[in-house]
């Protein structure tokens, strides 16, 4: 219904259940380069460009990439696929949208899986409450500033990018699969587009206009993997998540993987979502 034209990576056939994948900031559809490989044999699995990302069209005005706009467009883009329900997966900011879409639209989404985010609620409440988070968090407000975090990451040859992902601080620790010069590469390409950064960082721009949430119950079956070693999200929120979801819950931390968890370690990440995928159709509430 908004008239943008969105750009997703698909794999798998599609007759098959929806799996939809929904990236963080700063990524695209490749964060889940090993997911689509993964999943292709049981599901269609759909990789998005969220708005304003990759070759999903971005829209110019900062008030178009308000909460309200991306829950809608996730609906509409299962809608166009002609899926009334799929399995959700969503990390960082993705897995805040997909939190909000899962209490939105419950009937859209029978199972929901995040990756190091918590509930919407749980961060807004801890963040007020504990100023470690508050520092963590601090990039939200240096977002809310007009084409000088655009910037920022432009300087020195995108050095802040490449160093979020592979920094002894913030990237893929040692003991996970680190990125290779063709994914930084890809990466790069990507965000060194003319305008590329706006879109993104217009997301952040607009989140004290949407918190807090009216409603906040989660009821269907609940997922929520974290790397323990996450320099942006403090590891405690995951654990106050459970109380918002009235359905089954599993957290699962892990304690040597970082905020890409997806890509930092695919195959344990891959092995813990199947699990839960073929447990939760036998099992009921618990």
């Amino acid at each position: 219904d908004s008239g943008l034209r969105f750009h997703y990576v698909a794999a798998g056939e599609r007759g098959k259940p929806l799996m939809l994948l929904l990236h963080g900031f700063p990524e695209f559809w490749y964060s889940w380069r090993h997911q689509l490989r993964e999943f292709k044999s049981e599901y269609r699995v759909v990789a998005l460009d969220l708005r304003g990302y990759g070759e999903t069209d971005a829209p110019s005005h900062k008030e178009n990439y308000k909460l309200d706009c991306l829950i809608t467009d996730i609906k509409d883009i299962l809608e166009s696929l002609g899926y009334n329900k799929c399995v959700l997966i969503g990390h960082d900011w993705g897995g805040m949208i997909a939190w909000l879409v899962a209490i939105c639209y419950p009937e859209m989404v029978t199972k929901l899986i995040v990756v190091n985010f918590p509930h919407p609620s749980v961060f807004t409440e801890y963040i007020l409450r504990h100023p470690s988070q508050l520092i963590k968090s601090g990039y939200y407000f240096f977002f809310q500033m007009p084409w000088f975090p655009e910037f920022m990451f432009t300087v020195n040859d995108f050095k802040v990018l490449k160093s979020l992902f592979t920094s002894q601080a913030t990237g893929i620790g040692r003991k996970g699969c680190r990125l290779t010069a063709a994914d930084i590469e890809a990466y790069l390409y990507v965000f060194s587009q003319p305008g590329a950064l706006t879109g993104p960082i217009n997301h952040y721009r607009n989140i004290f206009s949407c918190l807090p949430l009216q409603h906040h119950e989660i009821i269907m079956p609940t997922l929520l993997l974290w790397g323990e070693r996450d320099a942006f999200m403090e590891v405690e929120m995951a654990e106050i998540t459970r109380i918002y979801v009235k359905n089954h819950f599993r957290l699962t931390i892990l304690s040597e993987a970082s905020h890409w968890l997806q890509q930092d370690q695919p195959d344990i990440v891959n092995k813990l979502i199947w699990t839960f995928l073929k447990e939760e159709t036998t099992r009921k509430r618990e």
